[in-house]
């Protein structure tokens, strides 16, 4: 089957049903020119899709550029962005639609008032630092470790970093929305692995067996679980996190510090500047 074949059928489709259903609000605008649109949760998404695709298109392209991974040329339509496909972009577009859509339909039908939150600072440390270990831990071994763990130590030294500015921010505010973010990342993940387990066994991509630890389930092979697995969990945790009211508040709070502290610097360099 073809790259666009796999992403029409089993992505892009269920991502245009989500699409049909969700903004019902801007649908409703649109044909009918009525009501109101809260366009936030949409630009929140807007921007987890340019995240995505700036985020992503340095580590991927060194990824085939390196056989990580590969793509049957026959099965693509010839057009790369440096060593990428083009589907390969769509695919990371689609992707963030797709759970960050199914998150808004979870927020809105299932999760529409705030859980219980008492903030801790010792939550987010605690957070940051198991995330903080694991990423030191594999970047060792990225650097140090057999060839067997390369692809899987690149996933997690990648996704990793985004996932460390979220606990630090609001890991406190994470562990509040845990049963969202259950609901939100373990249906998405598992469906992307039976698509991906389809695409690997048909050779629509190929993941080098030499740069894997050769743990598989059926054809699916650990490190793409684990990067289906990361990819969404970084989006819902941004999605989440960026609608929270707590987070607005939070980040209303550390911007309001920032200005104070920059205030304070720059009187203090003024009086330095009229002693001398």
């Amino acid at each position: 089957m073809t790259y666009f074949g796999v992403l029409g059928i089993f992505v892009v489709l269920p991502t245009l049903v989500l699409v049909a259903l969700v903004p019902r609000d801007v649908w409703r605008w649109l044909l009918k020119r009525e009501g109101r649109v809260n366009w936030e949760p949409y630009l929140v998404l807007l921007l987890h899709v340019v995240l995505a695709l700036v985020y992503t298109t340095p580590w991927d392209n060194y990824l085939v550029a390196n056989r990580v991974w590969w793509y049957d040329p026959e099965l693509v339509t010839g057009i790369t962005l440096g060593w990428v496909p083009l589907e390969e972009y769509v695919f990371f577009i689609v992707q963030t639609l797709l759970t960050g859509l199914w998150t808004l339909a979870l927020i809105r039908s299932f999760f529409r008032s705030a859980p219980a939150f008492t903030p801790s600072k010792e939550v987010r440390r605690l957070a940051t630092l198991v995330a903080a270990v694991i990423w030191i831990i594999s970047t060792l071994l990225l650097v140090l470790g057999p060839v067997s763990g390369t692809y899987l130590t690149l996933i997690l030294s990648w996704a990793l970093l985004p996932v460390l500015i979220q606990t630090t921010f609001g890991g406190d505010i994470l562990l509040a929305n845990w049963r969202l973010l259950l609901t939100a990342i373990v249906p998405p993940t598992l469906y992307l692995w039976l698509v991906d387990a389809i695409a690997i066994a048909g050779g629509t991509w190929t993941i080098d067996p030499a740069q894997t630890t050769g743990i598989k389930a059926g054809p699916l092979p650990l490190e793409e679980m684990v990067f289906f697995l990361m990819t969404n969990l970084i989006i819902v945790f941004g999605v989440t996190l960026m609608l929270s009211e707590v987070s607005k508040a939070r980040a209303r709070a550390m911007l309001a510090c920032l200005k104070g502290a920059t205030k304070t610097t720059s009187k203090r360099m003024a009086r330095i500047r009229l002693r001398l």
